[in-house]
């Protein structure tokens, strides 16, 4: 296992950090935030529009009038007092509106070049400092010396990145899954942390109460959350691919992937059997998976090395039914 875990690491490192100016847009922009996205990404060396147009798909999926559990608001997910000190008025209407994307993806851009210079001293990469100090501020890139190690603030400049870096394939009706697709199921999965464990829980739709009873005995039928596998389910519904509801039968529905080719998005398995596959996780990057784990737990994120019987990497096939 330890050799695995390394080539897991080692591979997610592998993944460049994305400038791709000349490539066009890695991420499905919406027509009309598609001029500001590339006007304000090129507004300092350490921006480009695919590393802005990957963030504002990660923050919000491109959706103005989304608010977050912690209260981050609009297209770009300010907190009302970042949005106080760093909102600009980039339509010269004469407001500052949170709410307005031609606001907010222009001070988006001006407060990662912030950021960027907050940081620009910190060891290793600037571009993943950057969008570490824009997760987690950046005093806890100068304290950590680089990207915190934790799997939240890893696992989304990893995501970021590699969305930024790659063209978008052709997907769907049994194509490539793209990276869009792959950052739309990390976002919806991260949208859930908290959610209590429910043997037998989670749907396409969200989560449900469960049934009874795991193998320990406990049961779902009284909590409403997910289980490892109705987490993955409802995670890549929101992405469009609809996926059997087992570990086991996803397994079987997903494209076996090499270690040394995992990228977030995959899925990892647990288990000693194809059959015998008991546990799904979301990679996400850096060692790290979103997932529910078990009973008496909630989705979190949590190392890939947490149980010892890890059985493979999977990539969901891109499919546009929810035929299985």
């Amino acid at each position: 296992m330890v050799v695995i875990v390394g080539a897991l690491v080692q591979a997610a490192g592998e993944t460049p950090a994305g400038k791709a100016m000349g490539m066009g847009l890695s991420v499905s922009v919406p027509e009309q935030y598609r001029r500001l996205v590339e006007q304000a990404g090129n507004i300092c060396p350490e921006l480009s529009p695919n590393i802005l147009a990957a963030l504002l798909q990660t923050e919000s999926e491109f959706k103005p009038n989304r608010t977050s559990p912690a209260g981050a608001q609009g297209i770009a997910q300010f907190m009302p007092s970042t949005w106080e000190t760093d909102g600009i008025d980039g339509n010269g209407d004469g407001k500052r509106d949170v709410w307005d994307p031609e606001d907010a993806i222009p001070s988006s851009a001006k407060y990662l070049c912030k950021v960027a210079q907050d940081v620009k001293d910190v060891p290793g990469d600037k571009q993943s400092n950057m969008l570490a100090a824009y997760n987690a501020g950046p005093y806890a890139v100068i304290k950590a010396g680089g990207v915190p190690v934790n799997g939240e603030t890893e696992g989304y400049v990893k995501s970021i990145n590699a969305l930024a870096s790659k063209p978008v394939p052709v997907g769907g009706g049994g194509g490539e899954l793209t990276w869009n697709q792959a950052a739309t199921a990390i976002n919806a999965a991260d949208s859930q942390i908290g959610m209590p464990y429910s043997w037998g829980g989670g749907a396409a739709s969200g989560p449900t109460t469960g049934s009874c009873c795991s193998p320990n005995g406990s049961s779902g039928s009284s909590t409403v959350g997910f289980d490892c596998s109705g987490l993955v389910l409802y995670a890549y519904a929101k992405a469009g691919i609809f996926l059997p509801r087992t570990a086991a039968e996803q397994y079987a529905a997903s494209e076996p992937i090499k270690t040394a080719e995992i990228r977030p998005g995959d899925l990892i398995f647990f288990g000693s059997t194809p059959e015998g596959i008991h546990h799904v996780g979301i990679y996400v990057g850096g060692g790290h998976m979103i997932e529910a784990p078990r009973p008496g737990t909630s989705v979190r994120y949590g190392p890939i090395d947490s149980m010892p019987d890890f059985f493979g990497v999977g990539r969901p096939i891109a499919r546009n039914s929810k035929e299985i």
